[in-house]
């Protein structure tokens, strides 16, 4: 674990996960709000894994809007909202796009390993599930999911500051 800022890695994996998907589909686009809180220090994390689990969430954002926007082309704007926040004994993170959402029946399921909604050759169903284990085992932290099917899907990533 290194003293990293989360406000740096969260706005690099933002833009690497745009880039990303522009590179797949140069029609891509979407619309990227931020709201870093700037009172936030560096914290001890294994920035590595950190990393992923931004990426992964954030390609998965990237990928919920874009096929939202297949759907509903010229009448739906493609949007992912990235928030850091800083608590006294804890760090918030929020992702939120405005895509497809998760269908409640299934959101329980979403950190389960080899549980995918993507088709096949697109998903491993690993994403979410490494995911959870590096923020829960890994830095003590929680990893939440609210959603409404058809408008949007915000993950909530809890770090606490005293690992």
């Amino acid at each position: 674990k290194q003293k990293t800022n989360l406000n740096d890695v969260l706005n690099e994996y933002l833009n690497l996960a745009y880039h990303g998907f522009r590179a797949q589909d140069s029609t891509f686009n979407v619309k990227m709000e931020t709201d870093y809180d700037t009172t936030l220090e560096p914290i001890n994390v294994v920035p590595q894994n950190i990393s992923r689990v931004f990426l992964n969430i954030l390609n998965n954002g990237c990928y919920s809007v874009n096929e939202k926007k297949k759907e509903k082309k010229d009448s739906f704007d493609p949007l992912l909202k990235v928030s850091t926040k800083n608590f006294e004994d804890h760090v918030e993170i929020r992702i939120r796009d405005n895509g497809k959402g998760i269908p409640q029946d299934i959101l329980d399921k979403v950190f389960n390993p080899f549980f995918t909604t993507k088709p096949t050759g697109k998903g491993t169903g690993l994403g979410l599930s490494l995911s959870y284990d590096i923020i829960v085992q890994e830095h003590k932290g929680e990893l939440k999911v609210n959603s409404e099917p058809g408008e949007f899907a915000e993950f909530i990533i809890t770090i606490p500051k005293n690992l």
